[in-house]
């Protein structure tokens, strides 16, 4: 199979929503039953991330036509939710990334790993946070390289587990 990530357009939106209610229902059956609930929906959102041109997709090319798998924002910081960390500290002050509101139809394995692969290949440095009910995504954000630094704050004011990964 080829994958690819590309940014994503208009044109995206609603396979984006599939994906995000997908996306949904697996941490609901995997025993996260708070993040991305109402008043904290990925999809409220994406149309300006598009604008702003953070917003990218995952996609599968097949001779006929092209399927998206996955959809994550990939963006350069700083980002207001991690000037404060507690119970920890940042690995580094230095310039930094982020990856925010990762999303998979849960359809294609390793989509995690291939958009960290995309995603270090562009910058050194790099930041993430999950839910603490997120059990799933910890482990591949950990898999991947990533060291647990402490607990920042959303926007909404709930915790989060907050992960950097520096080259080297």
């Amino acid at each position: 199979m080829a994958y690819a990530i590309r940014k994503a357009g208009q044109q995206d939106l609603p396979r984006m929503n599939e994906i995000y209610a997908a996306a949904r229902q697996f941490m609901r059956d995997s025993g996260n039953h708070t993040q991305w609930g109402e008043g904290d929906r990925p999809e409220d959102l994406l149309e300006e991330d598009i604008l702003q041109g953070q917003l990218y997709v995952l996609t599968e090319k097949t001779e006929d036509k092209e399927e998206i798998h996955a959809v994550f924002v990939f963006a350069d910081g700083p980002d207001p939710s991690y000037a404060e960390i507690k119970n920890g500290r940042w690995l580094s002050d230095e310039a930094y990334a982020v990856v925010h509101r990762v999303a998979s139809d849960g359809t294609v394995h390793n989509v995690f790993g291939q958009i960290m692969e995309y995603c270090k290949a562009r910058v050194p440095h790099l930041r993430i946070d999950t839910h603490e009910d997120n059990a799933v995504m910890q482990h591949v954000i950990e898999k991947c390289g990533f060291k647990r630094c402490g607990i920042i704050y959303v926007s909404n004011g709930t915790p989060r587990i907050a992960y950097e990964w520096i080259t080297g």
